[in-house]
């Protein structure tokens, strides 16, 4: 298996974590908040969308593709804020198909990098380090880490909506 199967492979393992939350569903369910948290099964999944097409594209188009998160304003937060709620017209199946198109792209994108250690600069942005760039395969990861993570908190939503978990 090369570099490039293996991580499409944990990927791919972490983005099924994350679509089994929603499993049987209903789209008022999705939207539901069921910790202390404003996170709900829904705005998880559009937000790892938002984020892997974010990523994917800085891939290609380098820090242009993410903004500058220097010059956000209040408005631009409150439009990212959104990405982890249940809009009005929000659907799992919506949010799902979403999902599916951005992962097909991202698959097809690292199927066909010339290399992995092709490097862009990071945008500006307080949490990054200045003048630092990120190789294709440093993007994968944490792509494969914020799925992860999310996955994880995915997982504590559905648990303490109906007792259903993704593992076990």
């Amino acid at each position: 298996m090369s570099e490039r199967d293996d991580l499409l492979s944990t990927l791919a393992t972490h983005r099924d974590f994350l679509r089994h939350t929603v499993q049987n569903l209903t789209d008022e369910q999705a939207g539901l908040r069921t910790t202390a948290s404003e996170l709900c099964l829904g705005g998880l999944i559009k937000h790892v969308t938002s984020v892997e097409r974010g990523w994917a594209t800085f891939i290609v188009q380098g820090p242009s593709a993410l903004g500058d998160f220097t010059a956000m304003t209040d408005e631009d937060w409150q439009r990212r804020e959104e990405e982890f709620r249940m809009l009005p017209g929000d659907t799992v199946a919506g949010v799902l198909a979403a999902y599916e198109k951005v992962t097909q792209e991202t698959d097809e994108l690292v199927r066909n990098l010339p290399s992995l250690d092709a490097a862009q600069p990071l945008p500006k942005a307080p949490w990054y380090e200045e003048n630092t760039s990120w190789t294709a395969r440093r993007v994968l990861l944490h792509v494969i880490a914020e799925t992860a993570q999310h996955a994880g908190h995915a997982d504590i939503i559905r648990e303490s909506l109906d007792g259903q978990k993704t593992m076990g």
